[in-house]
């Protein structure tokens, strides 16, 4: 087991960023979340950092941008940023693509499916774009080995997950993403059946069908996790990550549910 949280408390919400891992010059940077939910959907973003160079995982939207950039400052410059890693094409994952591609000089990463439609969020350069194929890849942090697992229909059509074998941690876009209780957020999960109430309503809604869940266990089950960290809510680590994968993988959701939670 790796050392994960050591700076990070179970009750941590810093709104500055917390360090989640770090040995060596390997580092995964928590860059906090909004403390005003009202204005949009609250996302995490998180910073992986190998020899002085990083990549950013799901930017976020222009609603995140001062936040994010703000954070950031604590742990890098924008100038060290290589990658910038988008899972999918929401507006709360790459609507600021044009505002980082402004200040950064960092590739592009996204499935090779979405990156026909970022023209309609605004300008930016072809050329810098790492397309992800369906099959997934990998690509290397100065150095450092990270692997693209791709999780189609959960939700997106196109979704790419990063794990990283270094920290062991899996960063896993919508998949995990919990709504919590304003007031109530929590950085990691500490008991699964308490938990699971805020990870039901959206997984049930927004995972296309228990076909998609289960392959994604099945993708995922190859490799050493020891935490998962999600786009929205608390970040599973230790045994937690074996309890929220086996409730997934058992999950009726999305086209299972249609004529009960629909209408149909």
């Amino acid at each position: 087991m790796h050392a994960v949280g050591k700076a990070a408390p179970a009750e941590a919400r810093a709104a500055d960023g917390v360090v989640l891992f770090e040995q060596g010059e390997h580092r995964w940077v928590w860059l906090g979340a909004d403390e005003d939910e009202d204005e949009g959907v609250s996302a995490n973003q998180f910073l992986v950092q190998h020899g002085g160079r990083g990549c950013l995982l799901d930017p976020g939207s222009v609603l995140d941008f001062a936040r994010t950039v703000a954070n950031l400052s604590r742990y890098a410059q924008p100038s060290e940023l290589d990658y910038l890693f988008f899972s999918h094409q929401d507006p709360d994952v790459s609507s600021a693509i044009p505002m980082w591609a402004g200040i950064t000089t960092a590739r592009l990463v996204m499935p090779r499916v979405w990156t026909r439609f970022l023209p309609h969020f605004g300008e930016y350069d072809q050329k810098r774009m790492l397309e992800i194929p369906d099959a997934g890849g990998r690509f290397t942090l100065a150095g450092a080995p990270l692997e693209v697992v791709p999780a189609h229909f959960l939700h997106s059509t196109g979704n790419i997950l990063l794990y990283d074998p270094t920290a062991r941690f899996l960063f896993t876009g919508d998949i995990g993403a919990s709504v919590m209780p304003h007031g109530k957020e929590t950085l990691y999960v500490e008991d699964f059946e308490r938990h699971r109430p805020y990870l039901e309503g959206f997984h049930r809604r927004y995972m296309a069908s228990n076909v998609a869940c289960r392959d994604f266990v099945r993708r995922v089950s190859r490799l050493s996790i020891d935490a998962i960290v999600p786009q929205h809510g608390a970040i599973f680590r230790g045994p937690q990550v074996g309890h929220f994968l086996s409730w997934l993988e058992g999950l009726r959701c999305g086209v299972d549910l249609l004529g009960e939670m629909y209408g149909a």
